[in-house]
């Protein structure tokens, strides 16, 4: 949802204490699409005839809640975020953890230029060196031949630009090496796996047939380390203590990889929503940010936490991110066409920003959290919820049970389904 630049909604339009359809309609009528798609929302799925041309064997769908974070304001602009979860308490938290920066910092956004890689594996060559030499002489024919292969793509300004040769030495008891030719390529605002393997399976026969050697493998990478999105959030006239303790968390993750995953599982939380609520491919870009975090051998925090000690408080966020806004389900899908539309971005590039700084925000949300009263006491108060949905309470009891496991979690600071089921049986036997 992009907003207007800096401003803020009136109190009468409180998001949060609306009812589902009032902030569909609310959604809607913000930037002027018509009420009736937002059926897509609130009740209806795609005919399962679509669902068998998505994948095979389908029998329907599975649903994930889908919900907004609201009091973004990125890069000055100010947006609400589709996010499909179904972890208790992300929403809330980013949403929390958003307005605490709109009132004392702000989040800025940068997208590095680069291009996705198709691999192209010849797994056993006994002369690589004059291999790669020959593949290199002729690089020029290579990539014109690759970007015969996609002339939409090349029409609208992307295709593939050069080509790297690798040798990677397979070590004993092996007398030949591995030789691999990536193919970078622009896929403009398309994910573009399908075309970079396409490319790369019809241009391998011919670099083959140039080396005399067998092809193995021909695939897109996932780790797209030329494609990165840096987020930053600064914070200022912070209390100066919890400042200290978020960088200290920071530091832990920086070194204990125990500590990172469960740090970097923090900023996925936020990317992956997005990245399902807009149709992309999230399990891409999750083997990517990981292995990005684990570039130097070690494995990293993707993001990293700095204070003067004087109350201003930095968060830095450098991950690999390729998205598309066109092609795959990012338009055939009815709801992952209409949450594009309500962020209304110009290009996958700009959606990568916003993905990129809603990684950070949920991520300091957590170290927040963790700092401060503990990551238990916010996300159990909204587990409420799900521990009375859990139980066998029927809509006429559901009231009462959440404001008895509420009051409950207040003195004890944690509460089960055995609460649950202990509770209920009491309401019962008195009546």
């Amino acid at each position: 949802m992009n907003m207007k630049k800096n401003a803020a909604p009136p109190e009468s339009l409180s998001f949060r204490k609306m009812s589902p359809h009032e902030r569909v309609t609310t959604l809607l009528e913000e930037i002027g699409v018509p009420l009736s798609e937002g059926k897509w929302f609130e009740s209806q799925h795609p005919p399962v005839e679509r669902a068998n041309q998505w994948i095979e064997n389908a029998v329907g769908y599975f649903s994930i809640p889908l919900g907004f974070a609201d009091h973004f304001v990125i890069d000055g602009i100010r947006r609400r975020i589709p996010l499909a979860v179904e972890e208790t308490s992300i929403i809330a938290a980013a949403s929390a953890a958003a307005k605490w920066i709109q009132q004392f910092g702000e989040i800025t956004t940068s997208a590095q230029l680069g291009e996705n890689i198709g691999q192209i594996q010849f797994p056993s060559v006994s002369d690589a060196r004059a291999a790669q030499e020959k593949i290199q002489l002729r690089s020029d024919d290579i990539l014109s031949f690759a970007n015969e292969t996609v002339p939409g793509l090349v029409s609208r300004g992307g295709g593939f630009n050069r080509l790297e040769v690798r040798i990677l030495e397979r070590g004993f008891p092996f007398q030949t090496s591995m030789l691999v030719v990536h193919l970078f390529c622009d896929t403009k605002d398309a994910m573009g796996a399908n075309l970079i393997n396409q490319a790369c399976e019809i241009v391998s026969a011919s670099i083959a047939h140039l080396i005399g050697e067998e092809v193995g493998l021909r695939i897109v990478s996932n780790l797209a380390d030329e494609c990165r999105v840096t987020a930053r959030i600064t914070l200022r006239n912070i209390d100066p203590a919890l400042a200290i303790r978020i960088e200290e968390a920071s530091r832990f993750a920086e070194l204990d990889p125990y500590r990172a995953t469960t740090h970097n599982k923090g900023i996925m939380n936020g990317i992956d929503g997005i990245l399902i609520a807009t149709g992309n491919d999230w399990r891409a870009v999750e083997a990517g940010a990981h292995a990005y975090a684990a570039r130097s051998g070690s494995y990293q925090p993707l993001s990293i936490w700095r204070t003067d000690g004087e109350g201003t408080l930095e968060g830095n966020l450098d991950i690999p991110m390729s998205l598309g806004t066109v092609g795959g389900v990012t338009r055939t899908h009815p709801s992952a066409a209409l949450c594009l539309k309500l962020l209304d971005v110009k290009s996958a590039r700009e959606l990568a920003r916003i993905v990129g700084a809603v990684g950070l925000v949920q991520n300091l949300a957590a170290l927040r959290a963790l700092c401060g009263d503990g990551i238990v006491a916010g996300h159990m108060r909204l587990h409420v919820s799900n521990i009375a949905l859990g139980s066998e309470a029927s809509e006429t009891e559901l009231p009462l049970l959440k404001t008895r496991l509420e009051n409950l979690f207040q003195d004890q600071k944690r509460i089960s389904a055995l609460d649950a089921r202990n509770i209920l049986s009491l309401m019962r036997g008195g009546r």
